[in-house]
């Protein structure tokens, strides 16, 4: 009995093993057949994704070949471009001194200031490659030109992104990616780490915010640039070895700078000057601008006929201009069915893009009464001619002075500040009033005296001291001035003459506008002036000046000269003026 109730319970059990076993396996069975479609419709889903996106990448791609396929003329200005520094025109000293600076066994980092379209962006682009072909230059052959523009080198002061000194992607900012996932911080490389090894050009450098020109100061003297990161930790194991390594040495930065701007020397922080070579471009002359628009036109196989060249130098500031000038009147001209540009095209062309005419001074045939060539310079070292006149009349009211044509400010933006910058011209004629008045007892309050300076020429610092004196004098005492002398040189109220500054450039233009000889201050004298074209006479007196200006000189009616010092003049050449 016993065994039959031991039996049918031991039964029983089996039996509800087995209905439990087929519930498990059934619901083993429903949640697998669960996952199985769960895991097939996201395969399913994700294959459509990317049929999808392989679909639409391929008719992304078939419409940047069909575009690929659209290609216009090549633009002149690209085919003018300079392929080697020789070509560029009009700036062989300074390019020469671009050499001098990076192509030598000791690179050093370089300033280029001068106007726009005149070869700056050019030399720098070719620079590299010169110094690559150098025996003792450091630059390797695969050194890297890199090149940026201030302009549009955005930053974010958190150092989030910095395109110029490099930044470090925190884990935050990073997204899904493998080191954002793993709360790596990644340091990502800036334009002076690129430019390791090679040279980092940056166009418009005048334009950088201070704080990057402070951070891109650190560079210049670490050579390196130095990371910092909250996520970052010298003992996590899970940071890559070479992360470790940037964050604790630096990233490599050792590269040579060269900035290029049209702004003025004094609108770049005396920081950066000074770790740099300054090297100025001048404005191009006629000459120059008339062997641009002859390359243009023969880069794009067409002639001109006489007379275009010299026409386009008339209104052309610089080579883009003088390109787009040759550009547009080769299209006129191809409209017509010629490959020959006439005046009449260019002409046209000038008519309508309203070009204005350069106001280009020469000197006189004729020597006249009152009237001096003087010498000035802009901020950016360009040289200019000018002319200074001047009448004196007895007055009989006591003597008055006028001074005309004098810029006496100007209104500078610079940096989002506005600046008014002063003349001190007005000094100047009161400083050559005294010195006439205490070395040649010349008594000028009995005269009316007026001072022009046609064309409105910005006038500044007391540089034409003994051109005004000069031209006092011979309006007083009616003795012409030589038409073939052009002056600068600050003069005291004791007449001595001081040296001045933008000598170099201003007997550029005394040669441009014709003058055969030149009067500096001795303290200004340099050999280089020997190959300037004119003669250079060295001053140390507003007596020696006067001799020499009107030791030949007549009054009006014949007579003798006024005033014939007894001393020496010391020449660059090397000879002397005795009297």
């Amino acid at each position: 009995m016993n065994n039959k109730f031991l039996y049918a319970k031991i039964k029983s059990r089996k039996k509800g093993k087995i209905l439990i076993n087929t519930v498990i396996m059934t619901l083993q069975f429903f949640f697998t057949a669960v996952v199985g479609i769960y895991f097939f419709s996201l395969l399913y889903s994700q294959r459509s994704g990317q049929s999808a996106i392989s679909h639409e990448s391929k008719k992304e791609l078939e419409k940047l070949n069909a575009l690929e396929k659209i290609k216009l003329t090549e633009p002149l200005s690209e085919k003018t471009r300079p392929k080697r520094l020789g070509d560029i025109v009009g700036q062989e000293e300074s390019v020469k001194a671009l050499c001098a600076a990076l192509c030598g066994p000791n690179p050093q980092h370089v300033l280029i200031y001068g106007p726009p379209g005149v070869g700056k962006t050019a030399a720098a682009r070719l620079i590299l490659e010169r110094a690559k072909h150098t025996a003792c230059s450091p630059f390797l052959p695969d050194a890297k030109f890199i090149e940026t523009d201030a302009t549009t080198l955005q930053f974010d002061e958190r150092s989030i992104a910095d395109p110029l000194i490099g930044s470090v992607h925190d884990p935050i900012y990073q997204g899904s990616g493998a080191y954002g996932n793993a709360g790596i911080p990644q340091p990502k490389p800036g334009a002076v780490s690129n430019a390791h090894g090679g040279v980092l050009f940056i166009d418009e450098i005048g334009e950088l915010h201070p704080v990057q020109i402070n951070r891109l100061l650190k560079v210049l003297e670490d050579r390196r640039v130095k990371f910092e990161s909250a996520y970052y930790a010298s003992g996590d194991k899970n940071i890559p070895l070479h992360i470790h390594k940037i964050f604790r040495d630096g990233m490599p930065a050792d590269f040579r700078l060269v900035g290029a701007t049209t702004r003025n020397p004094e609108d770049i922080p005396p920081a950066i000057r000074s770790r740099c070579v300054e090297i100025f471009f001048n404005a191009l002359d006629k000459k120059s601008v008339e062997k641009i628009a002859e390359n243009a036109a023969k880069n794009a196989g067409v002639s001109l006929e006489d007379g275009v060249e010299s026409l386009i130098s008339q209104y052309a500031d610089n080579g883009r201009d003088a390109v787009s000038i040759v550009q547009t009147s080769i299209s006129v001209a191809a409209t017509e069915g010629r490959k020959n540009v006439l005046v009449k095209d260019t002409e046209w062309v000038l008519k309508v893009g309203k070009y204005q005419p350069k106001v280009i001074s020469k000197c006189s045939d004729s020597p006249k009464i009152g009237v001096v060539n003087g010498l000035s310079v802009s901020n950016l070292m360009s040289g200019y001619f000018m002319k200074i006149e001047a009448s004196a009349q007895k007055s009989t009211e006591g003597g008055k002075l006028c001074a005309n044509g004098i810029i006496e400010s100007e209104q500078i933006d610079a940096r989002g500040q506005r600046l008014i910058k002063k003349s001190s011209a007005k000094e100047s004629v009161e400083n050559a009033l005294s010195a006439l008045k205490n070395v040649f007892k010349i008594d000028t309050g009995l005269y009316d005296i007026d001072i022009n300076f046609p064309g409105g020429v910005p006038v500044d610092g007391p540089s034409a001291g003994i051109a005004i004196a000069c031209a006092v004098y011979s309006a007083i005492n009616k003795v012409k001035m030589p038409c073939d002398i052009a002056l600068t040189g600050e003069v005291s109220i004791l007449g001595a003459v001081y040296p001045v500054g933008g000598v170099a450039a201003k007997i550029e233009a005394a040669h441009n506008a014709g003058i055969k000889r030149v009067i500096i201050p001795e303290d200004n004298y340099r050999r280089t002036f020997e190959d300037s074209g004119v003669e250079i006479i060295c001053v140390k007196t507003l007596k020696e000046v006067i001799g020499i200006c009107f030791k030949d000189a007549e009054k009006e009616g014949g007579k003798e000269g006024i005033y014939t010092p007894n001393e020496n003049i010391m020449i660059a050449a090397g000879s002397e003026v005795k009297n």
